[in-house]
């Protein structure tokens, strides 16, 4: 879901690439379903396991695994930075929990995306 809500919402400041720990294989229709009903796009949406290409593509890595990402990506280099989000995982959850997992979603891409801004803001002063 984060990567949809992402894509539409915070395109000037972040390029979103989702990949999993343990992916599926495929995206739950209901949250294809939920997207939809609060006006993302699915029609990108893969699921996709994480590579090692993919981990060194990214800026920021938002880990919602629940466990702690130092320990989890060690096999890794480090990107700039890791953000462990605490967001539970709807699969085999009713709708209603779907939507309420949007909602907060919504609200951590628009506070990462001010924060991303800020920061751009700061190093264009610093020039």
């Amino acid at each position: 879901m984060a990567e949809a809500i992402a894509r539409q919402d915070t395109w000037d400041v972040i390029r979103p690439l989702s990949a999993g720990i343990s992916s599926l294989g495929f995206v739950v229709e209901t949250t294809k379903e939920t997207l939809a009903t609060n006006g993302y796009s699915t029609d990108e949406l893969r699921s996709k396991p994480l590579t090692e290409d993919l981990w060194n593509a990214a800026h920021v890595v938002i880990n919602m695994t629940g466990r702690p990402g130092e320990a989890l990506f060690r096999g890794f280099a480090q990107p700039k930075r890791v953000e462990d989000w605490l967001v539970l995982d709807p699969y085999g959850e009713a709708a209603p929990t779907f939507q309420k997992i949007c909602e907060e979603l919504q609200q951590r891409v628009a506070d990462l995306a001010e924060r991303l801004r800020l920061q751009g803001e700061s190093a264009k002063s610093k020039r």
